[in-house]
């Protein structure tokens, strides 16, 4: 697992290396996103629950793929311009995250009629079909949520794990 006094290091190095001198680095409490690159604040960011979670190799890929979208510019998005930045930098361009970082932490839990679990942090306000089951919406695969309770123990071990 990632320690968040290095990655933090490998940001600023990057950041150095490659960007003015007007970004920035920080942690964030994404639990569904592993980094982010805001063109306005000139900051990168990359979530502290992510980064305590996988190990050196993902999380400094997460980085570069962060300072690539920065290099890039803001209307590049994924496209081939950021493509060939990021394969630059030495990005590999595997995804390291998909899907939710902090699963214990999402007060929303549903179940699909063939058992598939699902979470949320918001109350869905709709019905949802279960994608797993079948593609577009179909009522035969309706989430059935339920709600439950994040004690404040649950979080400490979270923010504990996290590295806080």
């Amino acid at each position: 697992m990632a320690d968040l006094t290095r990655v933090r290091r490998w940001a600023e190095a990057l950041i150095d290396l490659h960007l003015d001198a007007g970004w920035t680095f920080a942690f964030d409490n994404a639990k569904k996103r592993a980094g982010l690159c805001n063109f306005t604040a000139k900051r990168i960011t990359v979530s502290r629950y992510l980064a305590s979670r996988y190990e050196d190799d993902e999380v400094h890929q997460i980085l570069l793929h962060e300072v690539g979208h920065a290099l890039a510019g803001p209307r590049a998005g994924h496209g081939p311009k950021w493509k060939a930045i990021a394969r630059d930098l030495g990005y590999d361009g595997k995804r390291t995250h998909d899907g939710e970082i902090a699963n214990e932490l999402a007060p929303w839990v549903g179940t699909c009629p063939s058992g598939h679990i699902h979470y949320r942090y918001r109350k869905p306000t709709r019905a949802l079909a279960c994608g797993l089951c079948g593609r577009g919406f179909n009522r035969d695969h309706l989430i059935d949520w339920t709600s439950r309770e994040i004690t404040a123990a649950a979080r400490r071990r979270a923010a504990a794990s996290a590295g806080d």
